[in-house]
């Protein structure tokens, strides 16, 4: 590095963001995320007896990828060179790689490759690495907020270990911010007062992202002028003005997507509006599609209400055209309106699974023959072969039904839909009982 690279990185380092400066550096500074890192989990005994073998981390922002990946960088002998998907191409990658061979052969040192947003890759930069990750040239130490599963090479994920972080606790977030307070590498010296209450809103509405609640800090101490005691207090109505507003971890093309709309569905499903709402709120917020939203709250309707309330289609369809015309931000009324009445509507799927026994059924049996008094008697001919001969028009009959066999004679007797004991389809059940006992007497 020449004496002008030297001072940059002195510079960068110095006036570097809090949670940058503030990054652990070794396993024991990490917080949070005991459940992979914890004494005697399988990641930290790698990286402490330095075997790191290819890997992945996976989660929200903010959880500590980098950190875990820039720990591996102080403990290991290994050679670490560092990547960003969203800045490197094919050269750079290229160059890694030959700095990985040069230092196997010369100095029989591993190397570990560390990229960062590694979904950001695309399919050829991906497959272009999956050789020297395969017989061991580099090891891959992958950092990315979207699910692996789905964004990354299958080869490479079958290749290596995934590690799901998960948002830092707000006891978590309490610890980061008092030693950033503390520590000499971030506010240590200064005159600083967070406040109680300032500090649990900020853990709070941080959402277990501890980058942001650092940044939040940063920002308070840097833009509040000190007192008379000259001590600079960052209260509630600071931290609040510093954060605006609370992180939502959601990605309209990524997992918490549909973890997030799954959990919608099934709030409607388990008859909780409370849930449903929030839920939806929350999709809102993130400005999801209302489009969207809408035909999941269609779907659930017909699906998981069915006719125990025709009513709740109805509603539904109802409000999806409503959405639509009135659009943002009255819509979320009436999209609240339609999950809520979904949620709280008496449940059967029984007309889900009827269809879904009867496609089972022309799946996988054969074709039975459609009784000929049911076919068409209006083309020429038709009467001749004996087509719609002996139909029994059920207006002809007291109470406008007749007992008479409308399935083929191979499905004779099978039952596709099973009404429940719920709502309106209680009723329905009942009825046709009444039907078909009158006509067997």
């Amino acid at each position: 590095m020449d004496l002008f690279g030297f001072n940059r990185r002195d510079i960068l380092e110095k006036e570097a963001p809090l949670a940058s400066r503030m990054r652990p550096r070794t396993l024991d500074e990490v917080v949070g995320q005991k459940h992979i890192i914890g004494p005697g989990k399988l990641l930290s005994r790698a990286i402490q007896a330095d075997r790191v073998g290819s890997l992945i981390l996976y989660g929200p922002p903010g959880t500590g990828k980098t950190t875990i990946a820039q720990v591996i960088a102080n403990s290991t002998g290994a050679r670490f060179i560092q990547l960003n998907a969203t800045t490197a191409g094919k050269k750079d990658m290229e160059d890694a790689v030959s700095k990985a061979k040069a230092a196997l052969g010369a100095e029989e040192r591993r190397t570990i490759l560390f990229v960062d947003e590694i979904h950001r890759f695309n399919k050829a930069q991906q497959d272009y690495l999956l050789p020297f990750v395969e017989d061991g040239t580099v090891i891959l130490v992958g950092a990315t907020t979207e699910n692996p599963y789905f964004e990354v090479n299958r080869a490479l994920v079958s290749r290596s270990r995934i590690f799901e972080l998960r948002p830092l606790s707000a006891a978590d977030i309490r610890v980061l911010l008092e030693r950033a307070l503390t520590d000499p590498r971030g506010l240590g010296g200064q005159d600083i007062v967070l406040e109680d209450e300032a500090a649990d809103f900020l853990a709070d509405v941080s959402n277990g992202d501890a980058r942001a609640a650092l940044n939040a800090l940063e920002l308070g101490a840097l833009t509040t002028m000190p007192s008379e005691d000259g001590r600079i207090h960052l209260t509630i109505d600071v931290a609040s003005e510093c954060i605006q507003k609370r992180v939502l971890n959601y990605d309209r093309e990524g997992d918490n997507h549909y973890d997030t709309v799954s959990a919608f569905i099934k709030s409607m499903r388990g008859s909780d509006p409370d849930a449903a709402v929030y839920y939806l709120a929350r999709m809102l917020y993130a400005g999801e599609d209302i489009r969207f939203i809408a035909r999941r709250i269609i779907i659930c309707a017909s699906e998981d209400v069915g006719n125990a309330d025709p009513d709740a289609l109805v509603v539904a369809v109802a409000a999806a055209q409503a959405a639509e015309r009135i659009g943002m931000p009255e819509s979320q009324i009436i999209l609240s309106q339609a999950a809520a009445y979904v949620a709280c509507a008496p449940k059967s799927n029984a007309s889900y699974m009827a269809i879904s026994k009867a496609m089972d059924c022309v799946r996988n049996e054969p074709t039975g023959g459609i009784p000929l008094y049911l076919k068409d008697a209006h083309y020429g001919g038709a009467k001749d072969l004996g087509r719609g001969l002996d139909y029994r028009y059920p207006h002809d009959y007291p109470g406008h039904y007749v007992e008479q066999q409308y399935l083929p004679d191979e499905l004779k007797g099978r039952v596709f839909y099973e009404m429940s004991d719920n709502g309106y389809e209680k009723g329905m059940k009942a009825w046709l009982a009444r039907l078909r006992n009158r006509g067997q007497q």
